[in-house]
């Protein structure tokens, strides 16, 4: 049995039943309701039901937008009893939509069809949970609205004072200021996140080196890289050890096994040479280069987001599979502040699916 809906925002209200002699609130006694947050990205798929479960599946979408619906589907049926639906999205700027307004409809078309008739609400960078058709007139706010969430959601771990939320994923770094517990980014579009130093599009698996190395060292010299995605980040960290190895992830470059020895050859071409030529002290200094630009991008955005703070954060929440970059760049300035892993309080599952984790436990809540 649904429970009735407020009329202003759509979100379960208070039922009433009637006992002996007294009225009580339904809350003591109402079924509660099963969530499943969806977070829609470019390259990946992921899902949260708030209380463990989490799903981060590959999908280029820019490759295979006509099949959004059916793959959200699957997701979906991994959760048996799912009665409501959140969702979030980052994929709108995926380049086989014309504008992010055309990718807004398309990925809402996407998940009304998933969801089966189930009860569904869409995430606005607002802070607010609403109906699909009130999404589909505001699409914009619906655009790149999942770091909000997670703010949101991480605020908890900070509810007083200046605090900081860290988020380095797959492809972009999230750098966003609290303040009692509330997100008070400048920005809230992608664009303005950029200029402002809040988003950094650079993460720990699909930057492609290049994007980060215009030459790199080999062998006392310094080799120009060639202009073409031979290598990534995930290149990097499995070179350096920060990340594992997954043999059976084939989401690399060359679409090879994600592990030291297949880095080693994909580093390689980004000078243009081979496993044949290019040993592992080769790709271990190289690795070293580009981490080294890559913290320093990080460390910037961070110095120009904590300039305009009025004091410091006390308390800084990471989260990702990039903690530990956003740990690094925490001592490279010095940081004083108490740090809080979602690797560790949540799991590095949920922590690497945190902004769906945070969106399904939002829901779950209601409305403040």
């Amino acid at each position: 049995m649904r429970a009735a809906a407020c009329g202003r925002c759509g979100f379960p209200g208070q039922r009433f039943f009637r006992l002996p002699a007294i009225r009580v609130p339904s809350s003591r006694f109402r079924v509660p309701m099963k969530w499943l947050a969806l977070d829609v990205g470019g390259a990946n798929l992921k899902a949260a039901d708030g209380h463990g479960f989490a799903i981060s599946e590959a999908f280029p979408l820019w490759q295979q937008q006509d099949e959004l619906a059916e793959a959200l589907r699957n997701l979906i049926a991994q959760v048996p009893k799912v009665d409501h639906i959140a969702a979030t999205m980052t994929g709108e700027l995926a380049d086989c939509f014309d504008t992010k307004t055309e990718g807004v409809h398309e990925i809402l078309n996407a998940i009304e069809e998933a969801a089966d008739r189930r009860h569904t609400r869409i995430y606005l960078t607002s802070g607010m949970l609403v109906a699909m058709a009130i999404a589909r007139r505001q699409p914009l706010l619906a655009a790149a609205s999942n770091w909000h969430a997670l703010a949101r959601f991480a605020g908890r771990y900070a509810p007083q004072g200046a605090g900081m939320v860290i988020d380095i994923g797959s492809t972009t770094t999230d750098i966003i200021p609290l303040s009692d517990g509330t997100p008070t980014t400048i920005g809230r579009t992608d664009t303005n996140r950029l200029l402002n130093g809040e988003l950094v599009y650079s993460g720990v698996e699909r930057t492609p080196l290049c994007a980060l190395l215009n030459a790199a060292p080999f062998r006392g010299r310094n080799c120009p890289t060639a202009a073409e995605v031979f290598a990534t980040t995930l290149d990097v960290y499995l070179t350096l050890g920060d990340l594992p190895e997954e043999p059976a992830n084939l989401h690399t470059a060359d679409r090879r096994p994600a592990t030291k020895e297949g880095s080693r050859g994909r580093l390689a071409r980004s000078i243009c040479a081979d496993r044949d030529t290019f040993n592992e002290a080769d790709a271990r200094a190289m690795a070293i280069a580009a981490s080294e630009k890559q913290l320093s991008r990080i460390v910037s955005a961070l110095k120009h987001v904590l300039e305009r703070m009025p004091q410091s954060p006390s308390t800084i929440v990471l989260s990702g599979r990039g903690e530990f970059l956003a740990r690094r760049a925490i001592d490279s300035l010095g940081l004083m502040a108490r740090i809080i892993s979602l690797g560790k309080e949540l799991g590095m599952e949920l922590s690497r699916c945190a902004a769906a984790h945070a969106l399904a436990v939002l829901a779950q809540e209601g409305p403040k």
